[in-house]
This record gives structure tokens, sequence and C-alpha cells, in this order.
């Protein structure tokens, strides 16, 4: 569960897309955005959930957001998820783990009896003032836009 509220400003994020260039929070001042974390790159999971926003990426569009995904796979991995499913925006690579302990979304896990450190998928939608206007922990991979532009 992250430590970020509605209405807090959103933390800075100072790391690199999928080519290598650097992505800052500032790049999208002016503009709403859905910010979301998910573990990992070519999952089930992850795949849906990046699948369903390329698919509505021009209705999010209208509404006047962008969307950039973020998770802690290395930008070569980033560059092969997006061009196996055509996705339509950029994926912040973060493996020094900075983004999202600074979003409060890195953390400790349980899977068939196991713990081990990981992201929580969580989307945060960003204002275009930097704050944060809305935070899903509760994703639903499948129907994601839906939960954006209820």
């Amino acid at each position: 569960m992250t430590h970020l509220k509605v209405g807090d400003t959103a933390p800075e994020i100072n790391s690199v897309d999928q080519n290598g260039e650097k992505i800052t929070l500032d790049q999208y001042k002016g503009k709403k955005l859905v910010l979301y974390f998910y573990p990992k790159d070519m999952t089930p999971g992850c795949t849906a959930q990046s699948c369903n926003l390329t698919d509505n990426y021009e209705a999010l569009q209208k509404a006047g957001y962008e969307v950039l995904g973020v998770s802690c796979d290395s930008v070569k991995r980033h560059q092969k998820f997006i061009e196996k499913y055509n996705l339509s925006f950029s994926l912040v690579s973060d493996e020094e783990k900075k983004v999202v302990q600074d979003y409060g979304v890195w953390a400790l896990k349980k899977f068939m009896g196991r713990e081990y450190m990981g992201i929580n998928r969580t989307t945060f939608i960003i204002d275009e003032k930097g704050i944060v206007e809305d935070i899903i922990e509760k994703v639903d991979t499948k129907n994601h836009t839906t939960q954006i532009l209820k």
C-alpha cells in the first residue's frame, strides 16, 4: 500500500525510458498523466494491463491523459515488450528501484508461501500541476482504462 494520498504532490521521476532517454515528471506538466506501476514485462497480468491501455490509448488521449508505465525491468526488456505488443507509450526503467520506492509501491509480497520484494500494481492519476488526483490500488488488468475514465 502506498504512503501517498490524493492531494499529495507526485514525487519526481528521474530515470530513463525504453530508449535510454531521460524521463522526468516535469516533462508531463500541463498534462494529465496515468502513471502505472506494474511488476514485470511479458507476464500475463502486466501484458493484459499494458495492452488494455494501448487498445484504449486514443480514448485516454481524448480525455486529456498521457500514459507512462514503470517497472524495474531493463531498457532492453522494455524495448522488447513495446515491440512485441506494439505499445503506444513509454515505459520507465527503474532498475535502481528509486521511483518505485518514492511512490511507495515497492513492498513485501507473498506468493505460494514465498515472501519476496516486488512492485504492488498501482496506478496514479496525476493532474496538470503534478498533484495526485486519484490512486487505483485494485487494478483490473483487463479493464484498466474503464477504471481510469470512470
